[in-house]
């Protein structure tokens, strides 16, 4: 069954050489599964708090007694992206680590009807491994990098042993991604076809 689907521009911001990630998600899912989607391409590890920032609203998850520093908090699962969409957004923003403070620019490149035979998301292509977790945000990530670049630095083993052994700054780790993605799109599948089934019940 065809649905809209939306060809999104991920970007981290202020980093170079450029960070980036291009996907196709359906235009109906909510912020909250987007959420899920940007971890699985940026390849983060739900490890901190999000938000996105659409105009002068934050939607993320509201934790009683926290409040953005942006205000009001809405729930990131009540809202869709086609209804943003509805409404002239074409470009927001993608906050997560409020420590490291990874900023994703996210912009809607283009909305068309999605092939029947696929299930969205689907990544399309993309560029550079995104930083590790509790890195230390953009200058951090920097110092990271000259580390592990260089055999003689003085924390060269041990912040390569920190990665996990070994981090190459051009390998985007695809094949996970496309498994997670895959992943979310078959979760999503069972989702609408359960619903579609219990409206048929319903129906009868």
């Amino acid at each position: 069954m065809s649905e809209p689907v939306a060809r999104l521009l991920i970007e981290l911001e202020n980093i170079t050489p450029r960070i980036w990630r291009l996907v196709d998600v359906p235009a109906a899912i909510t912020l909250s599964t987007l959420h899920d989607v940007l971890q699985a391409v940026m390849r983060w590890e739900y490890s901190h708090l999000y938000e996105f920032r659409v105009g002068d609203r934050v939607y993320g998850d509201p934790l009683p007694g926290l409040e953005s520093a942006s205000g009001q908090v809405y729930k990131a699962k009540g809202i869709r992206l086609n209804h943003l969409m509805d409404r002239g957004v074409d470009h927001f923003t993608y906050v997560y680590d409020f420590g490291d403070d990874w900023r994703h620019s996210i912009r809607v490149e283009s909305v068309r009807v999605g092939d029947p035979d696929t299930d969205y998301p689907v990544f399309v292509e993309g560029e550079r491994r995104a930083p590790p977790e509790d890195v230390g945000g953009v200058p951090g990530f920097m110092e990271f990098l000259d580390a592990i670049a260089d055999p003689s630095h003085s924390e060269h083993a041990f912040l390569l042993d920190w990665a996990g052994g070994a981090f190459d700054p051009e390998d985007i780790d695809l094949r996970e991604i496309e498994f997670d993605l895959a992943t979310l799109a078959e979760f999503r599948h069972r989702v609408r076809a359960g619903h579609r089934s219990r409206a048929q019940k319903k129906a009868h």
